[in-house]
């Protein structure tokens, strides 16, 4: 027996499972993997924790990761590599990816995903549903797009950033493009019309950093 699993029971996990079943081929079991849900099957799925995954009896086992906490993210992906564990590229039926696109290992992209032409994308990255990235962009490993993401042209989104439901980042230039910076985070609905510094939460239009009170 060949196991697919969903690393996640969680509302993000739910919603990719159908897009995975898509990729499982006859006689193959489709799982969710979650260590906190002490329930034993989720829409009709069985539920492992990671334990009873690694022991369980198969001839190949593969993994997609819905967890959007990318540090996580990064650690279950050590652990599958550890582990002997492979990785299943997920996409619903109608994303539309255009030309000269690259995709790293390990993606989920969700219902009316756009990638048009000239992107570069590193792996384990997730596009929730109605997100796009446009021409010329780079985006590195471990990203996460929300929900209706805009992602304009000549835009580099680095390593671990999140950006967050419905938010705008305005188109860059040829040599000069707008930089979202490792571990940086784009709150919902926020308009990104600058560079955004590692590590920093900006909120807002137009975007501007977080000041905690």
């Amino acid at each position: 027996m060949t196991l697919f699993a969903v690393y996640g029971a969680s509302g993000f996990g739910r919603e990719v499972m159908p897009l995975l079943r898509a990729h499982v081929p006859a006689g193959a079991e489709a799982v969710f993997i979650d260590d906190n849900v002490d329930v034993d099957r989720v829409n009709g799925h069985r539920v492992m924790n990671w334990e009873a995954f690694a022991a369980a009896p198969a001839s190949e086992k593969k993994v997609t990761i819905a967890i959007a906490n990318s540090q996580v993210r990064e650690a279950i992906v050590e652990k599958c590599l550890a582990s002997g564990v492979g990785f299943i590229d997920v996409k619903a039926d109608n994303v539309r990816i255009l030309d000269a696109v690259t995709l790293g290992e390990g993606h989920i992209l969700c219902g009316f995903v756009t990638l048009t032409s000239n992107v570069n994308i590193g792996t384990n990255f997730h596009a929730n549903i109605y997100s796009y990235v446009a021409h010329d962009c780079v985006v590195g490993d471990f990203v996460t797009l929300a929900p209706c993401v805009q992602c304009n042209g000549n835009v580099v989104i680095e390593d671990h950033a999140y950006i967050g439901t419905g938010a705008v980042i305005r188109q860059g230039s040829p040599g000069a493009p707008i930089v979202i910076g490792r571990g940086a985070v784009v709150g919902m609905g926020a308009v990104v019309t600058k560079s955004v510094p590692p590590g920093v939460t900006v909120v807002g239009n137009p975007a501007r950093p977080l000041v905690k009170s």
